[in-house]
């Protein structure tokens, strides 16, 4: 007979997400951001990630949870740079 052991451990750890991601959906909040000033993108994108943080933070010791945060972080750094960058180019234009 085969034994399957640490599924009661990996249900508690999607529990966990589960309920990380719940903290996490809907609106985690506003940032402003000049994107012509390399200090206030990089402060917008370090808000983020504290509120991310913050939001996680009961949940911290999970790997599962931690790794989605990690990834949340990265996709809003990218969306806030990306948002910079067409925001000098539009100021360009004019």
């Amino acid at each position: 007979m085969l034994k399957i052991t640490g599924l009661d451990k990996l249900q508690k750890e999607l529990k966990e997400a589960e309920q990380a991601l719940n903290e996490l959906d809907g609106e985690l909040g506003v940032v402003n951001v000049d994107p012509h000033d390399p200090a206030s993108i990089e402060a917008a994108i370090q808000s983020v990630n504290r509120v991310i943080d913050n939001r996680i933070e009961p949940y911290a010791d999970s790997a599962i949870v931690g790794s989605l945060a990690e990834q949340m972080k990265e996709s809003y750094r990218e969306n806030i740079l990306q948002k910079a960058a067409e925001a000098r180019l539009q100021s360009n234009e004019d």
